[in-house]
């Protein structure tokens, strides 16, 4: 009797590393609201920061918290074009309104 391949399963973070997570997590945050607060010294670049921290975030939370770390890389290029589309049209209604 034949058996199926087995799929390769890759073992899965403990709780130590969610905590990790979860503290660099909170590190990005508070640098985005001191961020948000230093607006008269960050001019033009205060959106761009903000973008940049929110896109790391988002790896992070979806990478770790969901799992995407650890499941096929197609699963991970469909959120990251998710999130090239997003960051897109952000920058696109920004330009748009700063008319």
């Amino acid at each position: 009797m034949e058996h199926a391949p087995q799929a390769l399963e890759r073992p899965h973070p403990g709780p130590l590393t969610y905590v990790k997570v979860a503290v660099i997590l909170a590190i990005v945050t508070v640098i985005e609201v001191a961020t948000y607060y230093l607006v008269n010294y960050l001019h033009g670049t205060i959106v761009p920061i903000l973008l940049v921290l929110s896109a790391a975030k988002f790896l992070l939370v979806v990478g770790f918290y969901m799992h995407l770390k650890f499941d096929a890389p197609l699963l991970r290029g469909i959120f990251g074009w998710g999130l090239t589309v997003a960051i897109g049209i952000t920058l696109a209604m920004l330009a748009l309104y700063q008319l």
